[in-house]
């Protein structure tokens, strides 16, 4: 695919998910600059986090740091007001890079990461924003906080890091519907006076906005299909 036909797929389709955002907020009587997109880049070049940049889109998402780190220190030398997010899993050994290179990990969800991001921002000297991450349908498989343990691990994170836990993040069950799982979200963050809510993706973002979801994270219906990982 040609760079110019890559720039036009990419812009086009983030015209139509800001359409779909639009609308969706319209429907839920919400503001539209009260949702924000994160374009989920993982996998993808660099050149198609570029095509995305140059329509417009400054906040993006990446589940691997070490991705994140081959990407977006270069990106931001000619992009300064962009923003990255981790999005995914985080192991310990990698919460250090991510203190350097995040301006948000929206996948804070255990103690010992906890105390790894403490480490690794003493360390970078600097401690991007945080979300803890629900895992509201009990997965196994999963990363997040088991529900029943959510509200006592909010607590104890809002007093570790006070205002920089700004929220909670959640990835409902695959073929079920998400709706109860973004409302007990919703509800989870009205609880703790929380105003960031990241859920909804690709294909269900419209009701995570009915649910209050202030930011969404779209990485299929912006960048097509994924490649297959490197290795």
């Amino acid at each position: 695919m040609s760079d110019l036909i890559a720039q036009n797929l990419i812009s086009g389709n983030l015209a139509a998910i800001r359409h779909r955002i639009a609308q969706a907020c319209e429907k839920a009587g919400r503001a539209e600059a009260d949702v924000s997109l994160v374009a989920v880049s993982k996998f993808h070049p660099i050149e198609s986090v570029e095509a995305a940049l140059n329509a417009g889109q400054r906040l993006f998402g990446e589940n691997r740091v070490q991705e994140a780190a081959s990407k977006f220190p270069e990106l931001r030398q000619r992009w300064p007001d962009l923003r990255l997010h981790i999005i995914g899993g985080l192991q310990t050994n990698k919460a250090a890079e991510a203190c350097q290179i995040a301006d948000m990990i929206e996948s804070l969800d255990r103690p010992s990461l906890s105390d790894s991001i403490e480490k690794g921002a003493q360390k970078a000297g600097r401690l991007p924003e945080l979300l803890v991450q629900v895992n509201t349908g009990d997965e196994p498989q999963k990363s997040g906080v088991p529900r029943e343990e959510a509200d006592a691990f909010i607590e104890a994170s809002l007093e570790r890091f006070g205002p920089k836990i700004r929220g909670l993040m959640c990835i409902p069950p695959d073929g079920k519907d998400p709706t109860p799982h973004f409302r007990l979200l919703r509800q989870m963050g009205q609880r703790h006076g929380l105003p960031v809510l990241s859920m909804g993706m690709s294909a269900d973002f419209e009701k995570a906005i009915a649910e209050n979801a202030t930011l969404v994270r779209v990485g299929t219906a912006i960048f097509g299909s994924r490649p297959a990982p490197q290795s």
